[in-house]
């Protein structure tokens, strides 16, 4: 069996580094005939873009720049044409780059090895986008192993993980005894002194100045005792703030009147070093200042090596230190530490029995047991390869998966006027009033809702769009499209694009609608924009105007006067596409720029209606084209717009859009009624899914506690600012999948389609 490690590594000084090298030296005691080139290699994470600023050992096969997602695909492609059989995630949100460590979920979505995570941290009160970055993990990994029970809990009640999938590993410790002669008793700061000791990376969230101001109690009655703080200050916090917390220190001991009781230790400790000042200690001491640390590894070897432990309550802590293995106090509490600490130097046979109850459990966590533990769940994840990927397939294609549907943001963005444009995080911005873009496709969502589930609230909200609708209609036939929040216009005519987005939903409306009544009102509003369909000059807007021709020729049919408007925008439409087709562009434009999925699913429209087989092969030719720039991956991948895909050069990755996705899955629905092939629901389910998480970043933009969606996703992370455009564009799509999973169940059942 052979392990790939991805982790920060030794020589960084960092927790995680050192655990990591344990680890795999603790797996490779179980396997005694193999040394560790044989067995495994590192992937390891740089807090630099200097790929040389560590003098990494031979182990380490590929180094990522925290911050370069390149060097993330590099790594994937590595591990995937290695001869390894399982790698190993060490998570902690900070060391990998991006909004809260999101890149590596990029990496993992990539490997085709099983993957077990090792989480360092879990927070009770994670972010959004915290919370969707475990979940993805999760998903991607064959088992998640944390260290702690409260853990095991957060992951179960707060991030919705199945038990199943989590397991508890203790932190392991050091497999070594303190030699007989302790060369740290000879240390002028330990020698005839009582040790007060804590270890490990300093930085203010240590609470160290708690133990010194503890001192002039404890000293007051025990003058020989000397608190050692052995550690480095944190690389992170020397380079944002130097030693400024150390210095603080030291300040505090002098007004204190304690300096001459307090020592530093500023170096970076071996293992073997460490527990021979941990045996030479009196006391341990871990004094974090509040209890959101799920893992402590200075805490698990004090309490392997067999201290004395005084600690304030943190999670960790409250775990490791029950049944008698150590003392607790209050956070920032100096008096009670203070007697804790008196009170243990006061009586020797309660202090030696905490130490040999902390050195009884720690036997148990001694490394090369930890390593045995780990080695199961490989060999559990190597045999399960098959059914977990199998599991993930599934997941493509079911329906199960998708959130129930909600209105209940639209519901929040839309007063008497209509439906806001946009919003901070999922909070209305009415300063930024409302346009006709987004209240035409609220009407559009609003009738699919209607049509899906006979929603009494989606009716409901019909006559609000229509009439902002109304009242954004010039006396021409026109529209306008801003409306301030007061109801001023804030534009004379609007974009093309409004204009046809608006045709598309009043044609939609004609075609769908639930009352003669708004039919007829929709049949007004239409025929007074007909007059500006030739005189359209742009192709967005003339082909969501096709859209909307197409749903009013379902129920007019015989009305030549707008067929004939029909065929002279499709050919417009084909026409451009004739004059820019090549061999190896087969588009529309000498660029992909945005809503690009309507070339092809308006032309698929206008076939529908007029049976023209040259609209239709062009459609289906230039969705291919589309399908194999976007979803080459297996995820969908739109077009981004920064920058745009211009013909022979790369195409953008970031700001890709809602509106994308809601046009990807709409033309495949569109394809799938034209030609009946089930191929393109699999494909339309597969962009779906953008919005859950099976994108560029693995990172969901459905917030499932809003029901709302954000609006982009960026080379960081999501704009969690959640708009309606956004959020329509999510409802829409779920919508059209519902529908498309209605078709395909009419079909399977019946033995032909349903259109």
């Amino acid at each position: 069996m052979k392990i790939a490690y991805i982790s920060t590594y030794t020589p960084r000084e960092c927790g995680i580094a050192t655990f990591n090298k344990n680890l795999i030296q603790a797996i490779g005691a179980n396997f005694k005939k193999r040394n560790l080139l044989e067995a495994s290699f590192v992937i390891a994470m740089n807090d630099s873009e200097h790929l040389q600023q560590y003098d990494y050992p031979e182990e380490v096969k590929v180094i990522i720049r925290q911050d370069y997602q390149e060097d993330y695909f590099k790594a994937a492609n590595y591990i995937n044409t290695s001869t390894v059989d399982v790698c190993v995630l060490e998570h902690e949100f900070g060391i990998f780059g991006g909004d809260s460590g999101n890149y590596i979920l990029p990496l993992l979505s990539r490997l085709d090895k099983p993957l077990i995570t090792i989480l360092h941290t879990v927070l009770r009160e994670p972010s959004f986008i915290q919370k969707a970055i475990i979940s993805e993990i999760a998903n991607q990994s064959a088992t998640v192993v944390v260290m702690g029970r409260c853990a095991v809990d957060f992951l179960v009640n707060i991030y919705n993980l199945p038990p199943a999938k989590i397991k508890l590993i203790e932190h392991g410790v050091p497999d070594l005894e303190a030699p007989g002669e302790n060369p740290v008793k000879t240390i002028t700061a330990f020698r005839h002194k009582r040790v007060l000791l804590t270890f490990g990376l300093l930085g203010r969230n240590k609470g160290l100045e708690t133990v010194i101001k503890a001192l002039p109690k404890i000293v007051a009655q025990y003058p020989d005792v000397m608190y050692v703080v052995l550690g480095n200050t944190h690389p992170g916090v020397l380079k944002s703030s130097g030693e400024e917390y150390r210095e603080y220190l030291k300040r505090l001991a002098v007004q204190l009147k304690v300096e001459n009781h307090l020592v530093f230790i500023n170096h970076f400790v071996s293992e073997e070093e460490l527990i021979n000042y941990l045996a030479a200690a009196t006391i341990y001491v871990t004094p974090y200042l509040n209890e959101a640390q799920i893992t402590s590894g200075t805490l698990s070897y004090a309490v392997g090596a067999g201290a004395a432990v005084v600690s304030t309550p943190y999670w960790h802590a409250l775990e490791l230190l029950e049944n008698n293995r150590g003392r607790l106090f209050n956070f920032k509490d100096f008096d009670a530490l203070a007697s804790t600490v008196n009170g243990l130097l006061e009586n020797d046979t309660e202090r030696d029995q905490l130490k040999n109850n902390a050195y009884q459990y720690g036997l148990g966590l001694r490394w090369p047991r930890i390593g045995a533990e780990y080695i199961i769940l490989f060999q559990d994840a190597i045999r399960n390869k098959k059914d977990f990927e199998e599991q993930k397939l599934r997941q493509l294609v079911d329906p199960e998966i998708m959130p129930v549907f909600s209105l209940a943001h639209v519901k929040r963005l839309t007063d008497d006027t209509g439906i806001v444009q946009h919003a901070k995080y999922g909070i209305p911005n009415l300063k930024e009033g409302y346009c006709l873009d987004d209240n035409a496709r609220a009407l559009i969502m609003a009738l699919m809702a209607y049509g899906q589930h006979k929603s009494q609230e989606a009716l409901n909200l019909l006559p609000v769009f229509l009439s902002y609708i109304h009242y954004m209609q010039l006396d021409n036939g026109n529209f306008r499209n801003f409306l301030s929040f007061n109801r001023s216009y804030l534009d004379e005519v609007g974009s093309e694009d409004s204009f046809g987005r608006t045709v598309w939903a009043l044609g939609y409306m004609i075609s769908n609608a639930p009352n003669i009544s708004y039919q007829e009102f929709s049949e007004e509003l239409f025929f007074r924009s007909v007059p500006h369909f030739q005189s359209m000059k742009h192709l967005r807007g003339i082909l969501n105007t096709i859209v909307g021709i197409a749903y009013y020729l379902q129920v007019h049919a015989a009305d030549e006067r707008i067929l004939t408007q029909l065929n002279k925008l499709t050919e417009t439409v084909v026409a451009a596409y004739l004059e820019h087709r090549r061999d190896d562009w087969h588009w529309f434009e000498e660029k992909l720029t945005y809503d690009n999925a309507i070339f092809p699913l308006a032309l698929l429209h206008s076939y529908g209606i007029t049976g023209n087989e040259q609209v239709k092969q062009i459609a289906l030719e230039s969705l291919s084209f589309l399908d194999k720039l976007t979803l080459s991956n297996g995820y969908l991948s739109p077009v981004g717009n920064n920058g745009w895909h211009q013909k022979g050069n790369k195409m953008p990755a970031y700001d890709q859009q809602a509106i994308e996705t809601m046009a990807m899955v709409l033309m495949y629905l569109q394809a799938y009624r034209v030609t009946h092939q089930p191929e393109y629901i699999r494909k339309m389910f597969l962009c779906y899914l953008w919005f859950l998480g099976e994108n560029t970043l693995r990172v969901p933009l459905y917030d499932h506690e809003t029901k709302g969606c954000c609006d982009g996703l960026g080379a960081a992370g999501v704009n969690r600012n959640q708009g309606a455009e956004s959020t329509l564009a999510y409802l829409i799509a779920h919508l059209g999948v519902l529908n498309a999973f209605e078709l395909e169940y009419q079909y399977n059942l019946l033995g032909e389609p349903l259109v």
